[in-house]
């Protein structure tokens, strides 16, 4: 795999302006792909944890089962996330993951990003800024179950969702792809299947997110935020310079002010 292709450095590309040493350390996360199929359980709740894996393709979520037999949908990972990284410190998974489509993963040991840490400190800044966010997702995610109505739900998760696809690059305009079908999406949001179809004709009625089988249409992408209430400050991740020396902030503020291609880290 080029530079050009990797995921996982456009989406690190997001956080901050990545070196061509930084790059080639990335691609050593995406090292022996395998091709995974929708469906597919990448690891059990309980599992030994020893590795993290990086999604180079296709869409994937972690969960809990219930007791009851239900099952709470906690995270949706998109290409070029990596997925394990909050069970670092941990010996056993804390919450299973399965792919929502065909996709392709590259696992990696935890050991592989001991490397990292005593290689590059612009990667081990971002990767404790992809932690952090991880973790405000979950946050929104909590109070977007407990407190939000059913419209607001759904419209909140559709709209981050298109904000995250738009911060790595994955899409230009209000049309993308979600692969959750009714029941996953039921599962994510605290609602019924029945529940998610009824808001998607509402919103359809309103002109507000067209969805044909797993194609979604965002006429007025600032319409739907607002129905939301939504507020982006949790997806405002890129890294400030506080984390890298003066020499390597100075040379990232000036290549920004120069036009180059890359976030300015705030």
């Amino acid at each position: 795999m080029n530079l050009q292709d990797s995921c996982i450095i456009r989406h690190f590309n997001h956080f901050c302006r990545l070196s061509d040493d930084d790059k080639k350390l990335l691609l050593r996360l995406e090292e022996s792909p395998g091709h995974v199929k929708a469906g597919s359980v990448l690891w059990q709740e309980e599992d030994p944890a020893s590795e993290f894996c990086t999604l180079s393709r296709g869409w994937a979520y972690s969960y809990r089962n219930l007791g009851d037999g239900s099952r709470q949908i906690l995270e949706i990972y998109l290409p070029g996330d990596i997925i394990g990284l909050r069970e670092f410190a941990f010996s056993q998974r804390l919450a299973g993951v399965a792919m929502i489509d065909d996709g392709v993963i590259c696992h990696f040991p935890h050991r592989r990003l001991l490397d990292i840490f005593n290689q590059s400190t612009t990667l081990t800044a971002i990767l404790f800024a992809i932690s952090s966010r991880q973790q405000a997702l979950l946050t929104e995610r909590l109070v977007n179950l407990a407190r939000r109505t059913a419209h607001q739900k759904l419209a909140h998760f559709i709209y981050e969702m298109y904000l995250r696809l738009l911060q790595t690059g994955a899409l230009s305009d209000g049309d993308f792809r979600l692969p959750l079908s009714q029941e996953q999406l039921a599962d994510t949001l605290g609602l019924s299947a029945v529940h998610v179809s009824r808001t998607f004709s509402a919103f359809r009625e309103q002109g507000l997110v067209l969805r044909e089988r797993h194609h979604v249409t965002l006429p007025d992408p600032e319409a739907l935020a607002r129905v939301a209430e939504f507020d982006d400050c949790y997806l405002n991740d890129s890294v400030r310079p506080i984390f890298f020396d003066g020499t390597e902030a100075a040379m990232r503020m000036s290549n920004a002010h120069s036009g180059d291609e890359g976030p300015v880290p705030k």
